[in-house]
């Protein structure tokens, strides 16, 4: 499966764009000055997309990776 399939995929189950995901992890504290926070671990946004949202392991992971930077 490919990046933006995955990415399609979540929009598709939760509503929410790769936007949305992003300013909500901001208000959650997971951004300063619109970077991931260094503090901030892999398995706390994974723990809160699957809490919050029911995403699997590979869809938290790849919204994880988005945070990260990466594009496609």
């Amino acid at each position: 499966m490919s990046f933006q399939a995955y990415l399609d995929n979540i929009q598709a189950k939760t509503g929410k764009s790769p936007d949305d995901f992003k300013k909500l992890a901001s208000k959650k504290g997971f951004f300063q000055a619109g970077e991931l926070n260094p503090t901030v671990k892999a398995g706390q946004i994974v723990q809160w997309l699957k809490d919050d949202f029911d995403l699997g392991h590979g869809h938290a992971m790849a919204i994880y990776a988005l945070f990260k930077g990466k594009k496609q």
